[in-house]
């Protein structure tokens, strides 16, 4: 994954990518990014990057210069981009959109908004807008680390056990079933038999059960969106009398 990121606290990106699986991914050459501040684009000794809005109103509005000079900097190399604005209007993201951009062969370039938004002349340069939820933050930047986050996730040998990808939340279309490990006995609550039987074949259904239980009681809505298969179909209906008892 190669991607570019721009915002006024580079420090904030920086600090993220080198924890965990996104330092590895970055050692490992899987993950590429280049942080700008939006600041050494601007022309004035105050380094100005908001300014008031016409018509008046509350707050600030990121000035459109340093955003286009940023950008225009960036394509000096050549390289073909995606650029996204991060944006409360934006198109929803979910594990959808990032198989989608993990796809992408062009650098995902994020721009990060502060204030109460961007100069709508910056959109010109924009190809995507995208949200990470209904609710609005101080600015851009930890919707740009999710994104990242949830993509790196998806590129081949980020992940140490690939499997446990495959496995999680979303990824199947249904949420995660339950995890235990030791102690099989913890203040009275126990790991239930059948994870601990060997029968791999039981272990698939019970885990199976119990997303379509987790799914049907938190988010019902996620099921209109997948093809239930007949012993899934059979597994709903004992969840349903099991409930109903």
């Amino acid at each position: 994954m190669k991607c570019d990121v721009l915002t006024l606290f580079p420090d904030v990106i920086t600090a993220y990518l080198n924890e965990s699986i996104l330092k590895r991914a970055r050692e490992n050459n899987l993950l590429d990014v280049c942080i700008l501040n939006i600041r050494d684009f601007t022309t004035d000794v105050h380094r100005t990057v908001d300014d008031y809005p016409y018509g008046g109103g509350a707050g600030m509005v990121f000035k459109p210069e340093p955003i286009f000079s940023a950008i225009e900097y960036l394509e000096k190399d050549g390289q073909a981009r995606k650029v996204i604005l991060l944006s409360p209007q934006g198109n929803p993201f979910d594990q959808r959109k990032a198989e989608s951009f993990a796809g992408e062969t062009r650098r995902l370039t994020f721009i990060c908004g502060r204030y109460e938004g961007v100069d709508e002349r910056v959109k010109h340069l924009v190809d995507e807008e995208v949200s990470i939820g209904d609710y609005v933050m101080t600015g851009g930047e930890l919707a740009a680390l999710v994104i990242i986050d949830a993509v790196t996730r998806l590129i081949p040998g980020a992940v140490g056990d690939e499997r446990s990808v495959e496995d999680e939340s979303f990824s199947s279309g249904l949420l995660e079933y339950p995890q235990y490990t030791r102690p099989r006995e913890f203040r009275n609550m126990t790991v239930p038999d059948v994870l601990l039987s060997g029968n791999h074949e039981e272990i698939r259904r019970w885990r199976r059960k119990q997303a379509l239980r987790t799914t049907l009681k938190v988010r019902p809505d996620m099921l209109d969106r997948i093809k239930l298969d007949e012993s899934d179909k059979k597994l709903i209906v004992e969840i349903s009398s099991e409930e109903n008892n």
